[in-house]
């Protein structure tokens, strides 16, 4: 996922950004880049001393992480809850907003196994081509398999939704029908009751 944004207003919060659905033991890795705005050149340009806060939280709301960092930097979190994750990228100082500055965000999202720097973990670990490709393809099909399990639990929530909304409609439908069968024949009742009163039958 790549997002870049860019914003003329005193807002704190720069840029808000969903994960998307990602199943549980997930790895998220984000990388960015901050640019201010040079009047002198018109062109975004990098300065030192704009950092950014950055803040994650899980589809629960819960903080998993806050903290500060350079103009350009990375970010990995693993996921403990299936679901969508918000990532929110805030300036640190307000300073920067003032007169109208504008500030550009370069927001890149890996997820999963692309998350990796599998030429660094070659070169840490030592394998040869052939090796890292079989890894590759082996941490590929573990998050294939996280997904596949994912897309189960999730649609066996939806199914029981479906039935449990199913079992309400019927249940309404039943005493819709049970009372228009009690409203009627209590009007039966009370018509023959007039009739006889009257002496019509």
């Amino acid at each position: 996922i790549e997002r870049e944004r860019e914003r003329n207003t005193q807002e704190a919060v720069v840029s808000t950004q969903s994960t998307g659905e990602v199943p549980d033991e997930t790895m998220i890795s984000g990388k960015y880049k901050v640019e201010l705005y040079d009047e002198k050149t018109e062109q975004f340009v990098s300065k030192q001393g704009v950092g950014m806060h950055v803040e994650i939280k899980d589809p629960d709301k819960k903080q998993i992480l806050s903290k500060y960092y350079q103009n350009e930097g990375q970010f990995t979190f693993t996921t403990h809850t299936p679901g969508e994750h918000y990532i929110c990228l805030s300036p640190n100082s307000t300073r920067w907003f003032s007169g109208g500055n504008r500030l550009r965000v370069h927001l890149s999202i890996d997820v999963g196994e692309h998350a990796n720097d599998y030429k660094q973990i070659q070169a840490k670990e030592k394998l040869s081509e052939l090796q890292l490709r079989v890894r590759q393809l082996l941490e590929q099909v573990e998050q294939i398999t996280k997904e596949q399990n994912y897309q189960r639990t999730r649609e066996e929530r939806f199914r029981y939704t479906s039935e449990t909304t199913n079992t309400r409609v019927l249940w309404w439908a039943v005493a819709q029908t049970s009372i228009l069968l009690l409203v009627g024949a209590w009007q039966m009742r009370h018509l023959k009751g007039f009739f006889e009163a009257k002496k019509l039958v």
